[in-house]
Order: structure tokens, then C-alpha cells, then sequence
């Protein structure tokens, strides 16, 4: 049996911290790199992306592609469930900003050649003149993302959309590299992701492994593989947070969420929404 690979929900290093749909974290690449003596082992996020503003120093990149020095200044853009680790100079000099999978969905909702772009590693590099703008984009959002102003997120969220399309313009005028990852495992994966993304109801698991020519079996050993769970479990906890949006955002009773999500019974919902929430969905609602 392959050998698990190292994930993490939140930051690297952080075993028991779970960010929620609206994480936005950004961090010099000192402040964590340092404390594993400038060493970040292969691993994978879930459901962040992380954008790296790398100003100076000597970075190199081990992908599932490829071990690949980067040429300073330059941005690092890594996308959810792709195996990378990093390797810096003590003089490293940038910063990382990391979202969620949810904010990145909600800044750019349909499926435009943006989105498709970043769904891939991507490394950006462009003359110093250029690099000061993104830097400029990283600072406003340093500023916005640790203030107490008024309409905090909507500020945000305009930050967050200038910078990936001033990314998107970099990557068409400039010819920027693009870095194929070549582990089937992830790549199987982050198809499976895609569509249980893209469903608001319940499929089998079956279903699923036949869209990607695979077998249910085989979809199973490759959830286990990465996540440490079943396909179903990653298929059940997507559900539940659609039923969550469902309780705190609509006035659907809790047999019509169930019905909406192609549950057969209620019950069955209700029994599963407090398995994983410690919580029934009645009291969910009336908490939040």
C-alpha cells in the first residue's frame, strides 16, 4: 500500500487547526519557515490556495513535477491538493497569503478562463518594475485583513479579485510557467473534488469512479490515500456543509434541506447532520 501523504487542513504545521469557509491568512514566509529551520516537507492543503510573494533570497520548489529553483522576484501561486514543498535561503525575503477554496469560489462564482487557470501550480516572474504592483495588492490586503474598519470583507474581496486578475494578465501577456503535476493519485483526486464540488444533491460512489474511469474500489484507496478518508465520508461532509448554508441562509424546513440533497428520509439527514456536527440540524439553525 502507498505511503499516506501529508496533508493539512490549515497552515503547515498545524494539526489540530481547522479554518472555516472564509479563511483569509497572510504571513511573512519567514515567520513559519524558521521554525523548521527553513525546510517545508511535501505536503498538501485541502481547501486552501496559497499565493507566495517571493521578493529575494533562493527558493527552490519540490513539486510533483519537478525539484525547480525559482528566480527571484516571483509569485508562487499553489492551488488546493497539489504536493509541493519548499526549500529557503535564511535571507528569504516575501510573503503568503492563503485563502480558502470558498473565497476563491465566491470571488469568481462562474467558471471563467481565470478560474481554470489557477486550478494548475502556477510560478509567475516578471521584471522588478512589475512586481512592485503585486506587491502594492499584498500590502493593501496586509492592511485591510488586519483592520477594524467599516465593510472590511467587501474591501477584501475586491483586494483579493484585483490581485488574481492582475495575476491572470501576467500569466496571458508574459508566457509564465506553468508546472504540470504529474502525480496521478492528486490529479484523480482534485477530479473527484471538482464533481462532488459541482453536485448540491447525493451520487453514489460508483458514479463518481466510472466519470474518471476508475474503479469504486480504486476511487476509495485514493481518497484514503490522501485525506485518510472513505469517498463517502468526503462526499457526506460536502453535503452537510450545503446543508449548513441551507439551515443558516433560507427558510427551508429540515425535510425540504433533506429532500433538496436527494436524502430519501429526513431522518436519515437529521441522524447524519448530528453525527458530524455533535449538533441537530434544529439546533444548528437556532444557534446560528
Amino acid at each position: 500500500m502507498k505511503k499516506k501523504l501529508a496533508y493539512y487542513d490549515g497552515l503547515y504545521g498545524d494539526l489540530n487547526f481547522q479554518p472555516n469557509n472564509n479563511y483569509i491568512f497572510l504571513e511573512l514566509i519567514e515567520t513559519r519557515s524558521k521554525g523548521f529551520d527553513w525546510v517545508i516537507k511535501p505536503h498538501i492543503h485541502a481547501h486552501l490556495y496559497q499565493i507566495f510573494c517571493i521578493e529575494s533570497g533562493k527558493v527552490t520548489l519540490d513539486s510533483s513535477a519537478q525539484s525547480l529553483t525559482l528566480e527571484t522576484p516571483c509569485i508562487l501561486v499553489i492551488p488546493p491538493n497539489t504536493l509541493h514543498g519548499l526549500l529557503y535561503s535564511t535571507n528569504v525575503k516575501g510573503n503568503i497569503l492563503t485563502i480558502s477554496d470558498s473565497v476563491f469560489d465566491n470571488l469568481f462564482p462562474f467558471s471563467t478562463p481565470l478560474v481554470l487557470e489557477f486550478e494548475t501550480l502556477k510560478c509567475i516572474t516578471f521584471p522588478i518594475s512589475s512586481f512592485e504592483k503585486t506587491k502594492l495588492l499584498f500590502n493593501e490586503i496586509n492592511e485591510e485583513l488586519f483592520s477594524n474598519k467599516t465593510d472590511k470583507k467587501v474591501m477584501l474581496d475586491s483586494l483579493l479579485r484585483q490581485l488574481f486578475i492582475y495575476l491572470h494578465r501576467l500569466i496571458l501577456y508574459n508566457g509564465n510557467s506553468l508546472l504540470i503535476d504529474t502525480n496521478t493519485t492528486l490529479n484523480y483526486y482534485r477530479k473527484f473534488i471538482q464533481s462532488v464540488k459541482t453536485t448540491d444533491h447525493q451520487r453514489s460512489i460508483p458514479s463518481f469512479a466510472k466519470e474518471l474511469n476508475i474503479t469504486a474500489v480504486h476511487l476509495n484507496r485514493i481518497c484514503n490515500q490522501v485525506r485518510g478518508k472513505s469517498a463517502l465520508l468526503i462526499v457526506q461532509e460536502h453535503l452537510i456543509e450545503q446543508a449548513k448554508n441551507y439551515l443558516m441562509h433560507t427558510s427551508y424546513t429540515i425535510a425540504e434541506i433533506a429532500y433538496r440533497l436527494n436524502f430519501e428520509y429526513p431522518n436519515y439527514f437529521a441522524r447524519l447532520f448530528k453525527k458530524m456536527n455533535g449538533v441537530s440540524p434544529k439546533e444548528f439553525r437556532r444557534k446560528h
